[in-house]
């Protein structure tokens, strides 16, 4: 046997271990449940989107599995993303919703935090929604320039979760009159509490708030004082907050927080996840966001999709892991306060 003829026998070979490695991978979902953790309660923003996503989702995967939804609250989603982390299973079969927010607070060396951002595998997300911070109005507080002078008591969500710290930031960098009030557990007890008039405000996205109570927006009942992206939103008319930031440090510090937004809803796998079921979700995960079935019932929750690529949230989670260490120190300090 010739050098020639075992250089093709090995090709040969390998190229039937890929072919039955592939076939593995595409039967891997025939028959099985996708556990799916959700790191928020019931009921709220990331639970409706992920229940929405998982009704359609099966159809684009080869063999069809079915999905279970797991909530698992707690510390602003740290519990889930830690318990995530460490015993998922790694095959594929269990996918994680998480806050968009807890990057962040991974680079800020949350308390509790026992997970590396940069080690989850991301599959995408179905969303970008703007965060804003609204009042009510009965508040005292009608524009983002009275929060100099006025205080504006907002409700919280808990440790690690942007409706919190956004305002104790913005209270601490730029002097805005914000005071927090804690106890709630989730945004969706936040907006209830903000519903009940035991507080005037919240920061919160664009989509939770048109999830929860959708004419409030509509109808002027909730003043949108500012949003916290570079750029206004226009059909809101109000200013980005980047507009009060009077130093280059400020600006910086603004953009590095504002930054989570860009994940969404972000859809992970589990460290060391095979790559072939990777490219499956991936691939059955954008497809879904363009089932004409799936955009309707989107729409008829009004629910705005637009699709963020894993490749994009990975990029994403790079660029913010790789932020100078000064200006973290100095957004620790701020949202630690």
């Amino acid at each position: 046997m010739g050098p020639a003829f075992r250089f093709l026998a090995a090709c040969i070979t390998l190229a039937s271990c890929f072919s039955s490695a592939r076939a593995q991978d595409t039967d891997f979902y025939r028959g099985r449940q996708i556990k799916v953790i959700v790191s928020t309660v019931a009921g709220g923003d990331y639970d409706n989107w992920m229940r929405l996503i998982a009704r359609h989702w099966a159809r684009h995967i080869p063999g069809e599995p079915t999905f279970i939804i797991q909530n698992m609250p707690g510390a602003g989603g740290i519990v889930a993303a830690n318990s995530f982390y460490h015993t998922a299973p790694r095959d594929g079969s269990t996918i994680a919703m998480i806050g968009r927010n807890l990057p962040f607070q991974a680079l800020m060396k949350a308390e509790g935090i026992r997970f590396d951002p940069s080690k989850f595998v991301w599959i995408g997300s179905p969303e970008l929604s703007g965060r804003i911070c609204i009042a009510s109005e009965t508040a005292a507080v009608r524009t983002a320039e009275d929060l100099f002078t006025t205080e504006l008591i907002v409700g919280g969500a808990g440790a690690g979760t942007a409706v919190s710290t956004t305002p104790k930031l913005l209270a601490s960098l730029l002097g805005m009159k914000f005071r927090v009030v804690e106890g709630y557990g989730s945004a969706n007890g936040a907006q209830h509490a903000m519903e009940k008039g035991e507080v005037n405000g919240i920061c919160q996205t664009v989509s939770a708030l048109r999830s929860f109570r959708p004419e409030w927006l509509e109808s002027g009942k909730l003043r949108v004082l500012f949003n916290l992206e570079r750029a206004p939103i226009p059909e809101f008319g109000a200013p980005s907050i980047l507009s009060f930031a009077k130093t280059a440090e400020q600006r910086q510090i603004l953009m590095l927080y504002s930054s989570s937004v860009e994940l969404g809803r972000p859809i992970i796998a589990p460290p060391g996840t095979p790559t072939a079921r990777i490219e499956i979700l991936r691939n059955s995960f954008e497809a879904t966001l363009s089932d004409p079935a799936f955009l309707e019932e989107a729409a008829r929750q009004k629910f705005d999709v637009s699709l963020v690529r894993g490749d994009d949230l990975r990029s994403l989670v790079e660029e913010l892991t790789s932020t100078p260490p000064d200006v973290i120190k100095r957004v620790d300090e701020l949202t630690r306060n």
